[in-house]
């Protein structure tokens, strides 16, 4: 029996680097907005019972009035999210169903992870109780102090940690609970915290095109990524108005 997951999409964040006039998260790419690239992928899984997305309370009316009656027909659970990703993590495991038993964390900035990653991860973690995407590091990495470099790391374990990042429903709460708060804003990722309790966190090797949108110009990056990727084949009939859902 496939465990049943709950997903939280984090789209609650400023995206001061971005730019613009509008946040990164509901910037189209390719036609649809950011975070709703982000929220499908797990929507329309059968395995997750739960879909949880995090905004702040000024983009409540852009989001209702433009993509509310989908969000709502999909049973997507909109809640407002706190000043940093842990706040607003935490009021989302306040919501997660009794149920649940795996909880998915997932940037809504990450619109080109697949559909294979997502099953990966959810397995992984089905196993071992906490799994994240990650992508091994290819550049030259070097330790930098003062503005000089103080020595070249090696790279050859070192990885960029990605989402979703799935966790037992349990485990993760504990975390959040047993976490050092003193400064919320560097606890950039759940694993972290999974990882001070000593649990292990394994991960599914992913690469680059599982890209974050962080600045204005990942755009047009994160939309020649999403070309080449074939389509996914809707279930049932097509309909003429397919491409246009949401």
């Amino acid at each position: 029996m496939s465990k049943k997951v709950a997903a939280i999409i984090c789209a609650a964040g400023p995206g001061r680097r971005f730019g613009g006039k509008r946040k990164k998260q509901l910037v189209d790419v390719a036609g649809r907005a950011v975070f709703l690239r982000s929220v499908e992928l797990f929507a329309n899984r059968d395995d997750v019972k739960q879909v949880l997305l995090g905004i702040a309370p000024d983009d409540e009316e852009l989001v209702k009035v433009r993509w509310g009656a989908n969000l709502s027909l999909f049973n997507i659970k909109i809640f407002f999210g706190g000043a940093t990703r842990f706040e607003t993590i935490n009021i989302a495991l306040g919501l997660v169903k009794d149920d649940i038993d795996l909880v998915a964390v997932h940037d809504a900035a990450r619109c080109c992870v697949t559909e294979k990653w997502v099953s990966d991860v959810i397995a992984a973690a089905a196993k071992t109780g906490a799994a994240i995407l990650a992508a091994p590091i290819s550049a030259t990495v070097k330790e930098v102090k003062d503005g000089m470099i103080v020595k070249t790391v090696d790279r050859s374990c070192l990885y960029e940690a990605q989402t979703p990042q799935v966790f037992e429903t349990a485990l993760l709460k504990k975390a959040h609970k047993e976490a050092d708060t003193g400064d919320c804003e560097k606890i950039s990722d759940d694993s972290l915290l999974v990882e001070a309790l000593g649990h292990e966190v394994a991960i599914v090797e992913t690469d680059s095109s599982n890209i974050k949108i962080t600045f204005g110009s990942d755009i047009a990056i994160a939309e020649a990524i999403l070309k080449t990727r074939s389509k996914r084949k809707p279930k049932g009939p097509i309909g003429p108005y397919a491409d246009a859902q949401w």
